[in-house]
């Protein structure tokens, strides 16, 4: 059945063993990321293969997922109030930024009988989530030092995700100075500074990633092959491990530019077209309910991407030289819009190469 994404098992297997064998001789412990293919258990089962510290994911409803599978998990993102006995019931861990709701773990994690740890998020410019003044982040601290629910385990900071703040080395010595002072200000010892995600990595690889870093939380290198501070390819991974198939479902000449007076199209958009004259046009069985287009990247590098609706995609074939027809597979490699678009879409299916 088309569309579907060809997942290569082995090509993931390689990125994540090459990647962590590395942050690990570094003494960086990893937290593979499994929220842009929603905690599927093929690919997560290969995280645990490959002796990762944890599993992390966004949603707690992917976590639920990986109940019976014998690895920490952490919930990735600030949890919901609502969330909470969900929360502590499949999560180990969970990163933080509300004190009021640190309250509610607690209190929940001592009527299931449990202590829940938690990393206390920084904000260092990106302006996302964390704690952005460090006396509110002190108070909080030494008030959840006092509950019995929860133990603080670390620090950690997000970068790239929202402001596009690439990680520097000076982000990394404002951790380990925040981390020195909130120690010496509540007498706790705080084993985790966690300084980021796969946008940090490039630091280690530098050799400027200070050792008291010991935490990455890492999930685009492993399912695309690149950092994302700057989109270098890691050595020794693939970018190939997803492949979309989409069928073309008409092939037909027509002029390049819309014919009569233009207004929105079904999204409210006004889009702008440029007279190409007349051109191949194909349509595959794929739009956007299916896939983000940003993420895709087709194989044969002579066609182009025009736009698409909710279920079909058009493109220009006319400088191809392969002679397409109607019933044809068209096939994509995936940037990480992409896989997470897919892999979130009920309507492409999932095929694994092992």
């Amino acid at each position: 059945m088309y569309p579907r994404v060809l997942i290569d098992l082995r090509k993931f297997r390689t990125n994540v063993e090459v990647v962590s064998k590395r942050m690990q001789r570094k003494g960086i412990e990893v937290y593979g990321v499994t929220k842009v293919f929603c905690a599927d258990i093929n690919l997560t089962n290969v995280y645990v293969e490959a002796g990762l510290k944890a599993v992390a994911d966004s949603r707690i409803e992917n976590i639920r997922k990986l109940e019976n599978l014998s690895i920490m998990k952490v919930l990735l993102r600030i949890p919901m109030q609502t969330e909470v006995e969900d929360v502590i019931r499949y999560a180990d861990v969970s990163l933080n930024s509300e004190i009021s709701t640190i309250r509610l773990l607690s209190d929940e994690a001592i009527r299931q009988g449990k202590v829940h740890q938690v990393i206390l998020m920084i904000d260092l410019g990106d302006l996302r989530e964390g704690f952005f003044d460090e006396d509110e982040l002190y108070k909080a601290t030494e008030e959840a030092k006092k509950l019995k629910g929860v133990k603080v385990i670390g620090i950690g900071t997000n970068l790239t995700c929202f402001g596009a703040v690439i990680p520097t080395l000076e982000h990394m010595e404002r951790m380990i100075e925040i981390k020195k002072n909130l120690e010496a200000r509540t007498g706790m010892e705080l084993d985790i500074i966690s300084g980021g995600n796969s946008s940090s990595y490039y630091l280690m690889e530098d050799g400027k990633l200070p050792k008291e870093i010991n935490n990455l939380r890492i999930g685009e290198i492993f399912v695309c092959g690149n950092e994302t501070a700057f989109g270098t390819r890691v050595a020794g991974t693939y970018d190939d491990v997803f492949i979309l198939e989409a069928e073309i479902i008409e092939l037909k000449k027509k002029p390049s530019l819309p014919i009569g007076e233009s207004g929105m199209d079904a999204f409210g958009k006004h889009p702008v077209y440029e007279d190409k004259g007349e051109m191949i046009r194909g349509i595959i069985a794929i739009g956007k309910q299916d896939a983000d287009m940003s993420g895709l990247v087709p194989l044969d590098d002579h066609i182009e991407m025009i736009g698409r609706s909710s279920d079909h995609m058009i493109l220009d074939l006319t400088k191809s030289s392969q002679d397409y027809r109607v019933g044809d597979i068209m096939r994509f490699k995936l940037k990480y819009p992409g896989i997470l678009s897919v892999m979130t879409s009920e309507y492409v299916e999932k095929s694994f190469i092992k």
